[in-house]
């Protein structure tokens, strides 16, 4: 691998933003996506994370896919089901924003305690990153679900190397969280705006 896993997503994130400033739809979906490969990385123990990042991206993708012009913003895409009435649905594009925002939440969140925790093991970094973002929405079934998962989860020295590739992976990987969490934060804060970054899961 040239570089880091990190390497390409720094390079889209580059392009994320209008000129204006404002989140473009594409680009956020395409660098969500480069990251299910790391997902991917963690095997069995992500496994449900993975479907239901890649199931929330799919329906953002398709209904961006249906109007490129009119969906060019992200935020285009709530707009418009805030203004139909359909955006608490569990199949609207604001829910799938939503739980993809709390899932690279989790991800951001790892990231940084592998950074700053250099004597914590994978399972402790995932611990605390799930009780710092997704726990809190989670229902009892979904929490005993990935406490079981995190025992899955792979050594840490391998997880790292594997990621790494041939680039200075600490600085791929704190450069990523720098530029990306603002994004994540940026979400919630509209979707707090039109009162839906409090939904919790069925």
């Amino acid at each position: 691998m040239e570089g880091t896993a990190f390497t390409r997503p720094l390079e889209e994130l580059k392009h994320v933003r209008s000129k204006e400033g404002e989140i473009l739809t594409k680009p956020f979906i395409d660098v969500c996506k480069m990251m299910l490969p790391v997902i991917d990385k963690f095997g069995a123990a992500m496994a449900a994370v993975k479907a239901d990042v890649g199931g929330n991206l799919q329906r953002l993708e398709k209904k961006y896919l249906s109007s490129p012009s009119e969906f060019n913003l992200l935020y285009g895409l709530v707009r418009a089901e805030v203004a139909s009435k359909t955006a608490k649905s569990s199949s609207s594009c604001t829910n799938a924003l939503l739980w993809l925002t709390r899932a690279m939440d989790f991800l951001v969140e790892l990231f940084h305690d592998l950074l700053d925790h250099p004597d914590w093991s994978m399972t402790q970094a995932c611990t605390n990153a799930y009780s710092k973002s997704l726990k809190k929405w989670h229902n009892w079934l979904a929490t005993s679900s990935f406490s079981v998962a995190m025992k899955l989860v792979p050594d840490r020295k391998k997880f790292l190397e594997v990621v790494g590739g041939s680039g200075d992976l600490t600085a791929d990987m704190r450069s990523f969280c720098e530029k990306y969490g603002p994004l994540l934060q940026e979400n919630h804060k509209f979707l707090a705006s039109v009162g839906l970054d409090n939904m919790k899961g069925s």
